[in-house]
Protein backbone atom coordinates (compact mmCIF):
# COMPACT_ATOMS: atom_id res chain seq x y z
CA UNK A 1 0.00 0.00 0.00
CA UNK A 2 1.31 3.27 -1.22
CA UNK A 3 1.56 6.57 0.66
CA UNK A 4 -1.25 8.94 -0.64
CA UNK A 5 -0.29 12.46 -0.92
CA UNK A 6 -2.03 15.47 -1.92
CA UNK A 7 -0.93 18.50 -3.91
CA UNK A 8 0.27 21.77 -1.58
CA UNK A 9 -1.22 25.00 -2.49
CA UNK A 10 -0.41 28.11 -0.55
CA UNK A 11 -3.20 30.10 -1.60
CA UNK A 12 -5.67 27.84 0.76
CA UNK A 13 -3.76 28.90 3.99
CA UNK A 14 -3.44 32.56 2.78
CA UNK A 15 -6.89 33.64 4.82
CA UNK A 16 -5.86 36.73 6.33
CA UNK A 17 -4.12 40.34 5.24
CA UNK A 18 -1.55 39.08 8.67
CA UNK A 19 -1.11 35.68 6.51
CA UNK A 20 -0.89 37.75 2.97
CA UNK A 21 1.70 40.04 4.53
CA UNK A 22 3.96 37.78 6.15
CA UNK A 23 3.55 35.17 3.37
CA UNK A 24 5.08 38.15 0.83
CA UNK A 25 7.62 38.52 2.91
CA UNK A 26 9.04 35.56 3.89
CA UNK A 27 8.50 34.73 -0.52
CA UNK A 28 10.60 38.34 -0.93
CA UNK A 29 13.59 37.31 1.81
CA UNK A 30 13.52 33.74 0.28
CA UNK A 31 13.78 34.80 -3.44
CA UNK A 32 17.60 36.49 -3.57
CA UNK A 33 17.71 37.61 -7.62
CA UNK A 34 14.98 35.28 -8.49
CA UNK A 35 11.93 37.79 -9.40
CA UNK A 36 9.98 34.96 -10.54
CA UNK A 37 9.78 33.79 -7.06
CA UNK A 38 8.52 36.72 -6.20
CA UNK A 39 6.19 36.87 -8.99
CA UNK A 40 4.78 33.83 -8.66
CA UNK A 41 3.72 34.62 -4.96
CA UNK A 42 1.82 37.67 -6.24
CA UNK A 43 0.13 34.89 -7.99
CA UNK A 44 -0.58 32.78 -5.19
CA UNK A 45 -2.35 35.71 -3.25
CA UNK A 46 -4.29 36.44 -6.24
CA UNK A 47 -5.51 33.19 -6.35
CA UNK A 48 -6.07 33.45 -2.44
CA UNK A 49 -7.93 36.56 -2.79
CA UNK A 50 -9.96 36.15 -6.04
CA UNK A 51 -8.20 36.22 -9.65
CA UNK A 52 -11.37 36.96 -11.21
CA UNK A 53 -12.25 40.10 -9.08
CA UNK A 54 -8.57 40.99 -9.31
CA UNK A 55 -8.81 40.67 -13.21
CA UNK A 56 -11.32 43.47 -12.98
CA UNK A 57 -9.38 45.86 -10.23
CA UNK A 58 -6.57 45.65 -12.47
CA UNK A 59 -8.31 45.98 -15.94
CA UNK A 60 -6.49 42.90 -17.03
CA UNK A 61 -7.98 39.89 -18.39
CA UNK A 62 -7.79 36.94 -15.83
CA UNK A 63 -6.13 34.56 -18.58
CA UNK A 64 -3.53 37.33 -18.87
CA UNK A 65 -3.04 37.76 -15.15
CA UNK A 66 -2.99 33.71 -14.68
CA UNK A 67 -0.20 33.83 -17.37
CA UNK A 68 1.77 36.61 -16.09
CA UNK A 69 1.89 35.48 -12.75
CA UNK A 70 3.03 32.01 -13.61
CA UNK A 71 6.08 30.70 -12.92
CA UNK A 72 6.89 30.94 -16.91
CA UNK A 73 5.20 34.21 -16.47
CA UNK A 74 7.46 37.67 -17.50
CA UNK A 75 5.05 40.17 -16.57
CA UNK A 76 5.29 43.97 -17.06
CA UNK A 77 6.19 46.38 -13.75
CA UNK A 78 3.11 48.15 -14.38
CA UNK A 79 1.35 44.57 -14.23
CA UNK A 80 2.93 43.79 -11.42
CA UNK A 81 2.28 47.12 -9.56
CA UNK A 82 -1.63 47.08 -10.46
CA UNK A 83 -1.80 43.75 -9.00
CA UNK A 84 -0.37 44.95 -5.55
CA UNK A 85 -1.98 47.66 -5.58
CA UNK A 86 -5.61 45.90 -6.25
CA UNK A 87 -4.20 43.40 -3.62
CA UNK A 88 -4.04 45.99 -0.90
CA UNK A 89 -0.07 45.84 -0.87
CA UNK A 90 2.13 48.70 -1.58
CA UNK A 91 5.76 48.36 -3.35
CA UNK A 92 8.63 49.75 -1.27
CA UNK A 93 12.52 49.70 -1.50
CA UNK A 94 15.00 50.12 1.18
CA UNK A 95 18.54 49.66 1.82
CA UNK A 96 19.85 46.11 2.57
CA UNK A 97 20.24 45.53 6.65
CA UNK A 98 23.90 46.27 7.66
CA UNK A 99 25.45 42.66 7.93
CA UNK A 100 27.35 43.38 11.50
CA UNK A 101 28.23 39.69 12.43
CA UNK A 102 31.56 40.45 11.08
CA UNK A 103 32.03 43.51 13.47
CA UNK A 104 34.56 42.83 15.49
CA UNK A 105 35.75 46.44 17.15
CA UNK A 106 35.04 47.36 20.56
CA UNK A 107 32.73 50.34 20.48
CA UNK A 108 33.30 52.84 23.00
CA UNK A 109 30.47 55.64 24.18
Amino acid sequence: MGIKTTRWDSAEFLKTEEDIQLYLEACIEEAGDDPAFIVQALGVIARAKNMSQLARDTGLTREGLYKALSPDGNPTFSTVAKVAKALGLQITVSAPLKDTSQDHFLRLP
